[in-house]
């Protein structure tokens, strides 16, 4: 699925894991992260690839505990996504660097929904079990979504969780929520697709083969 191209800056996170425990919210509610590390040998290759011209962000992916998921596995998967020549770095204007460390630009975590609930919830989001957010840095994944999907989208899993990967991290990187711009046009990949298409076609990425960004009219 993934094809490197266009200049990219990415290098794979590794795969030795470490332990975070974080306050999921006030009132003393906790959970539990495992962090996919990035080893040396990946650091040295992202400090020697070429980000000149580029807004470099640093990221790190998190996996809670107990939910049957392997950090190093969703952290492949992250990077392929931020690796795609479809995706946000096709502009020319960014790049991401896998980190292990709480101080990373970015944090990708995988939770179960009661815990997307209350992360999500500090900022006044209202997930209701069921959907993902972007909470100042975090990039907040429900596992019901990771592991399901959406009926909304018709495609492989692995394309629906490249969906929520470049739709929450368009927020982070300033994007607001888009809307179809035509009847079997692709879905803007900062739709609300889980809500429904309005004509569109289901779509994961912000740019298309040739480099062109799907976008659609903004959500007043």
């Amino acid at each position: 699925m993934i094809a490197l191209g266009l200049g990219l800056v990415v290098v794979l996170a590794a795969v030795p894991l470490l332990a975070d425990r974080i306050k999921a919210a006030s009132g003393g509610v906790s959970a539990r992260f495992t962090t996919a590390r990035a080893d040396t040998a990946a650091g040295a290759a992202a400090a020697g690839a070429d980000t000149r011209g580029r807004d470099v962000l640093t990221y790190r992916v998190q996996v809670e505990e107990g939910t049957g998921l392997d950090a190093e596995h969703e952290a492949r998967t992250v990077h392929e996504v931020l690796t795609d020549p479809r995706g946000w770095t096709a502009d020319g204007e960014v790049a991401f660097v896998p980190s292990d460390s709480a101080a990373a630009d970015l944090s990708v975590k995988i939770a179960t929904p009661a815990t997307v609930d209350l992360l999500c919830g500090r900022a006044g989001l209202d997930t209701g079990g069921e959907v993902n957010c972007r909470v100042d840095n975090d990039v907040v994944v429900n596992l019901k979504r990771w592991t399901s999907g959406s009926p909304q989208f018709p495609g492989p899993i692995e394309e629906y969780r490249a969906l929520i990967v470049n739709h929450e991290v368009g927020h982070r990187l300033g994007r607001g929520h888009e809307t179809c711009p035509r009847a079997g046009a692709p879905a803007p990949v900062m739709m609300q697709q889980i809500k429904g298409l309005e004509g569109c076609v289901a779509n994961a990425w912000p740019y298309d083969a040739d480099g062109r960004y799907m976008g659609g009219p903004p959500v007043p």
